[in-house]
């Protein structure tokens, strides 16, 4: 390979992009301008919005104490308010004014003002008897309350006030009467006991009533407290007892801790949505454009070679994405601070967001550099599959979609960066960077993810780049023209002649359906747990068999009848040789042990989440002695094996083994097998089986292998989990504290040793059937029974 070509190959396509207006507006001018103007205009209509003047209506008005007066001419008074009076937003109304120089008289009128001030006083008493029930539960409320409510609540919403607070008549003597308890006896009490209560009255359904209430609230409490302070002041009590609870609170967050738990929140989500979006659109344009324009042909025939071809591509579309991160973080960056000092002049005393640290910010270029090559080579290969620009956009909206359930996913509060969650793509990105921007003191801590994060990244960004090299290695795919649905031509497609074997997209269908059952089935099919242990235990035996048969199995085996005239064929049903199954039982033994210690090492070490409560059943299920061993290894061994074997290594892998590339077909169908679990634990250690069952199943020829390896393994499993695998304690065994059976190092280096020789034997041999293969001394195999042609086809 040639770098040369690869530079000159990104030159010109940089410069093709920087000619493009769309795509620098889209990229660069836009992020600068839209941060900008969205953010600044939308604090302007905040600040607009909170200063507008809401109506606050006060009926019975001269029934509120005299002092401390909560009243003025003015509305409110100013000592209530936070804002100290200037520019109140509140324009109160009361009945008492006069109905001339009334802005609520002249709008609604003195009928309407009635009816509303009757329909309080009903509401009034609805609430009163309502608060006397809750304390007499004999007590009924009258069925009318309910309908005298509801027009209450309509004529609220519809008479343009956003509060109403009705005093009840004596209210002022009812403070009096509170004052004398403080200072009186047990009359005085008991009369206070019985007081009425101001009511304040609003509409939740409406932004402007509940702004318009948090200020009359505000207000009502001071001038409570005031009122409250007051009176002890006159009673001669010390002020401590206003507070019997004696609680102080603290805040302890300072500026820095408070901008950093916003730009956790923001540059995360940011940095990968807009890191992915500044790859896409040039990726579109270098990839399905090049088809439209008609120069991918011109580009083919030219020197460079087509890894070249795409390493060039992909290095201009990782400069993009790079690009358009870094200017969509910066313009929010000064945007929000600019919005954060605004919103504190306008609304709060005061309010600012501080950058980042120079060390947070490095560690976003370094975070970003491997997000970016992964979204640029997925973005490359999706826009070489794609026919024309309008079938690459399509391809954005699901992208987009998984790309931003993930981004939420990271959001969470309750998310961290984990052992298990540095590793999975995207979300192992975003959770570090969330972590290293929302505190500094765990930043040791943290930087210990910094490998895997930063190794699984560009692993993914090199088999993106891999499929994108496939994809232009592939003529069918960059020569193939634009299709229109037509029914006819769909219906001819269902009639054609099947082939021995199913195809790619099939294969990839099979598992989607199966899994998709799967998740119906965890859903659908809980099992009673309201009998008795034994009835519990049988019942969860039936669905599991159930589970596998008609959500594995059966997809799989009708698919196989209905799309291919070589059942035999696609699910390698062929006689095994001896040595395949003695590999089998071999390899079943060997693996044992050190899936046992992986997992433990792993779960001591908070790689995997606990496991669910369903999960815990089934494993209790598998150590409880109220079913005989026969039927537990007949449900846990013998049907998975069946089942899982029929679908995965032999639908699915047949498949997906339809190109000849029998590495990609095994590493793929694992990785099936191992989502198809959906439990992490489950994942991962049925994805490393998978590995070794498939690698079986396709050196074999033949499937039985494969399902004597899986139930030999399943069947381990359960005599393990069950106690009937036993040793004494010495150098190659011991026990932990639960009595459990543990492997020693001596043990898991002979083990290691027998897979890595098996696995290498059947790789050797399987290179060498490929070679002579491609040379014509391999025959391939035909079925001497086949099934007969769709009827009416050639």
């Amino acid at each position: 390979m040639s770098w040369k070509n690869v530079r000159l190959i990104f030159m010109r396509e940089v410069r093709d992009q920087l000619r493009d207006r769309r795509t620098l507006f889209m990229i660069t001018i836009l992020p600068v301008l839209l941060y900008p103007m969205l953010g600044l205009g939308l604090v302007e209509m905040m600040l607009t919005f909170s200063e507008q003047r809401r109506t606050v209506v006060v009926l019975n008005a001269d029934e509120l104490p005299d002092e401390p007066a909560l009243l003025s001419e003015n509305g409110i008074d100013s000592r209530w308010l936070a804002s100290g009076g200037q520019e109140t937003p509140l324009a109160v109304v009361t009945d008492t004014q006069d109905s001339e120089k009334t802005a609520f008289e002249n709008t609604r009128g003195a009928r309407e003002r009635r009816r509303i001030l009757s329909d309080a006083i009903v509401l009034a008493e609805h609430v009163r008897r309502a608060n006397a029930s809750a304390n007499n539960p004999d007590q009924q409320t009258p069925s009318s309350d309910a309908k005298i409510e509801s027009d209450l609540s309509s004529m609220f919403s519809e008479s343009g006030i956003e509060v109403l607070m009705l005093v009840p008549d004596g209210y002022a003597k009812t403070v009096a009467a509170v004052e004398e308890q403080i200072t009186g006896g047990a009359k005085a009490a008991e009369e206070a006991s019985e007081s009425e209560r101001l009511i304040v009255v609003r509409n939740s359904a409406d932004d402007k009533s509940v702004v318009a209430f948090s200020v009359v609230q505000s207000a009502l409490q001071s001038w409570e407290s005031h009122l409250r302070k007051s009176i002890f002041d006159e009673a001669s009590l010390p002020e401590s007892l206003q507070h019997p609870a004696h609680m102080q609170w603290v805040e302890v967050a300072k500026g820095k801790q408070v901008a950093a738990n916003v730009w956790s929140k923001m540059f995360p989500a940011m940095l990968v949505i807009m890191a992915l979006t500044g790859a896409f659109y040039p990726a579109i344009d270098l990839g399905a454009g090049e088809k439209e324009r008609g120069t991918m042909e011109t580009l083919l025939i030219s020197p460079a070679r087509r890894v070249e071809l795409v390493l060039g591509k992909f290095f201009t579309i990782m400069l993009f994405s790079i690009g358009s991160a870094l200017m969509n973080l910066a313009s929010m960056a000064f945007t929000g601070q600019q919005m954060a000092s605004s919103i504190g002049a306008g609304l709060t005393d005061s309010m600012s967001l501080q950058f980042p640290p120079f060390s947070a910010m490095v560690w976003v270029l370094v975070l970003l550099l491997p997000l970016a090559a992964l979204f640029s080579g997925l973005c490359l290969a999706l826009a070489t599959f794609a026919r024309s620009t309008k079938e690459g956009q399509y391809y954005l909206t699901p992208l987009l979609m998984v790309i931003m359930g993930l981004t939420m996913f990271c959001l969470s509060p309750t998310v961290e960066i984990a052992p298990l969650y540095s590793v999975l793509p995207i979300v192992n990105v975003a959770l570090l960077l969330k972590g290293l921007l929302l505190t500094s003191a765990q930043t040791t801590s943290l930087v210990a993810y910094a490998i895997p994060v930063l190794v699984s990244s560009f692993g993914y960004s090199m088999l993106a780049i891999w499929w994108a090299i496939e994809l232009y290695n592939n003529e069918n795919v960059l020569f193939r023209e634009s299709e229109k649905f037509d029914l006819r031509v769909w219906l001819r497609q269902l009639m054609r002649p099947r082939d021995a074997v199913p195809a790619f997209p099939e294969a990839v269908f099979c598992f989607i359906g199966i899994l998709m059952l799967q998740l119906a089935a965890m859903t659908f099919m809980q099992p009673d747990l309201s009998g008795s242990p034994e009835q519990v235990h049988q019942q969860m035996l039936k669905l599991l068999c159930i589970q596998q048969l008609v959500t594995i199995a059966c997809p799989a085996v009708f698919m196989g009848i209905m799309l291919t005239t070589s059942p035999r064929a696609t699910f390698r049903l062929r006689a095994p040789s001896v040595r395949s199954l003695v590999t089998a039982i071999v390899l079943a033994i060997s693996v044992h042990p050190l899936s046992i210690e992986l997992n433990q090492y792993l779960m001591k070490h908070g790689v995997f989440p606990e496991l669910p409560e369903a999960i815990g059943r089934v494993q209790a299920l598998m150590t409880s002695d109220t079913q005989p061993l026969w039927v537990l290894i007949a449900a846990f061994a013998v049907t998975p094996a069946i089942c899982e074997e029929l679908a995965f290594r032999g639908f699915i892998l047949s498949g997906l083994a339809r190109g000849g590339r029998l590495g990609i077909a095994i590493v793929i169908s694992s990785m099936m097998f191992g989502i198809m679990h959906l439990i992490p634990q489950q994942v991962f250690n049925a994805s490393l089986v998978g590995l070794l069952i498939g690698l079986l199943g396709v050196h074999s020829h033949s499937l039985f292998p494969a399902i004597l390896l899986h139930f030999s393994n399943n069947t381990l499993a359960l005599l393990y989990s069950r106690g009937r695998l036993t040793a004494s304690d010495g150098f190659l065994f011991s026990h932990d504290e639960t009595g459990l059976l543990r492997y020693n190092y001596p043990v898991l280096i002979v083990c290691s040793a027998v897979v890595g020789f098996f696995c290498w034997q059947m790789i050797r041999d399987l290179i060498r059937q490929q070679e002579a293969k491609r040379r014509g001394e391999l025959k391939p195999y035909v079925d001497p029974h086949p099934l007969p042609a769709t009827p009416g086809t050639t």
